[in-house]
This record gives C-alpha cells, sequence and structure tokens, in this order.
C-alpha cells in the first residue's frame, strides 16, 4: 500500500490532530469546587466573569491573528497548487503569494507581540485592582 503525500492532506491532518488535542484538553479542566475559606466570593466571581472589556481586547486580538492564519492557509495551498502545475504564469504568481505569507507573518509576530501587551495589562490591573479591594 503507498501512501501519497499532500501538503494540504498534511495540514489537514496536523490541524485535526490539534483540535481533537484541544478538545480533550478542555474537557480536563474544570472549574474548582473549593469555596473560599474567608467567606469572600469577589475574588472567585471576578475570576470566573473576569473584565468583559478586557476579553473583548484579548477576543478581537485573536480573531486578528486567527483571520491572518487562515489567509496564510489559503496562500499556501495556492502556492502548492500553482507549484504543481509547473505553468510559467502560476510559478510567478508564486513571487507575490510567498512575499504576501512573508510580510503576513511579520503581522503574526506583531500581533501577538501586541496581545502578550494587552494580556500582561489586563493582568496587572487584575493584581492592582484585587489589592486595592484587599486593603
Amino acid at each position: 500500500m503507498t501512501t501519497v503525500y499532500s501538503p494540504s492532506s498534511a495540514a489537514k491532518s496536523t490541524m485535526e490532530d490539534s483540535n481533537h488535542h484541544r478538545s480533550k484538553k478542555s474537557q480536563r479542566r474544570r472549574r474548582p469546587s473549593a469555596t473560599p475559606t474567608n467567606g469572600d466570593y469577589s475574588d472567585v466571581e471576578d475570576a470566573e466573569d473576569g473584565d468583559p472589556e478586557a476579553w473583548a481586547t484579548l477576543n478581537k486580538s485573536f480573531r486578528q491573528v486567527q483571520s491572518v492564519l487562515d489567509r496564510n492557509r489559503a496562500i499556501i495551498q495556492q502556492v502548492n497548487e500553482n507549484q504543481q502545475s509547473r505553468m510559467p504564469d502560476n510559478m510567478v504568481k508564486n513571487v507575490s503569494l510567498i512575499q504576501e505569507l512573508n510580510g503576513n507573518i511579520s503581522k503574526v509576530a506583531s500581533l501577538y507581540s501586541d496581545l502578550n501587551s494587552d494580556f500582561t495589562n489586563i493582568c496587572h490591573q487584575q493584581q492592582r485592582s484585587s489589592h486595592t479591594r484587599g486593603k
């Protein structure tokens, strides 16, 4: 039996493995059942609900990253198809597609950097607000 390698099938398989792994991971995560010993439930409620504005910011950033990654997936698929066709016009098109891909990789790095800063700021704000409530 021969197995034919195709980049798109490999990518799909990897994505399916990743999604399967992610779903198993989320099944293992359980909410803590312990209640605070000092009777203060506000920290537990804040941890569960969080700051809606902060979540919206992080959600927006993740959506931007995912959008660029989805575009990259489509570009890679097109580049592979163009390469397999071996048509000169398609090979020329690959130059601009690969340039776009390269720019998108830089964009993803920048978005993740911004996301890291946002996340760090949110954590610091959360710590400051929990310290001021505790006093």
